[in-house]
């Protein structure tokens, strides 16, 4: 997160911090679904939140 506020003009958040604000609270919604729906492995419900918040965080930041 620190990355992000450092960066924060030169990437696609730059757009506005409502559009910034709404668009990583619904890839954090996203990877806290991911957790739950593999809540029963743990190491598989780690992996699959932390690579659907990095994926979906540097998605939002390039485009």
């Amino acid at each position: 997160m620190v990355w992000l506020v450092r960066n924060f003009n030169e990437y696609g958040y730059s757009q506005g911090l409502s559009r910034a604000a709404i668009g990583t609270l619904a890839v954090l919604v996203t990877a806290a679904l991911v957790w739950f729906a593999l809540h029963r492995n743990r190491p598989a419900a780690i992996a699959g939140a932390g690579l659907t918040s990095a994926l979906g965080i540097g998605w939002l930041a390039f485009h």
